[in-house]
């Protein structure tokens, strides 16, 4: 009796643990290497440090993302082939940033706004199996703090 009241007390610190990491069947989450760090999906909304949003209407974006058709024209690329999502993802550590994608932002979130039109404070191209081009503008918007400033890109090493 009193090993089944141990078991059936661990379980819910089991199940908290699990929860902590994201989930136990979870695979790879899209994400970037930066320097000693990476920027990466979360798999829950609590896990994110960082929000950010996307909205339909340019005049309500704080940051503004263009989906560009040449890897060449991007400030920010993602080309993969990999057949697995457990083929290279990003090591996390102490120093991993997660970014969560809202569907209502919050006061003081970024909020993107992407298209495939110019006049953007980041371009990119995606062609990714593991990688929609919201993964990809919520990484770099994330990655940069939610800040919109193009001329700060170059200074960061992706």
């Amino acid at each position: 009796m009193v090993r089944f009241k141990i078991l059936a007390s661990s379980i819910p610190l089991v199940l908290v643990a699990l929860l902590a990491r994201g989930g136990s069947g979870s695979g790879a989450r899209p994400c970037i290497a930066i320097g000693e760090t990476s920027v990466q999906i979360a798999a829950t909304p609590w896990q994110a440090q960082w929000h950010v949003g996307f909205t339909d209407d340019p005049a309500e974006a704080t940051v503004r993302v263009q989906i560009v058709d040449r890897a060449e024209a991007a400030d920010f690329t993602v080309v993969d082939d990999i057949d697995t999502t457990d083929a290279g993802g990003c090591a996390i550590s102490a120093a991993t940033r997660f970014i969560a994608i809202s569907t209502v932002p919050a006061a003081g979130e970024p909020v993107i706004y992407l298209s495939d039109q110019g006049d953007a404070d980041y371009t990119i191209f995606v062609s990714s199996r593991h990688f929609t081009p919201r993964d990809a503008a919520a990484l770099i918007v994330g990655a940069r703090g939610g800040h919109g400033d193009r001329h700060h890109m170059a200074a960061a090493a992706f």
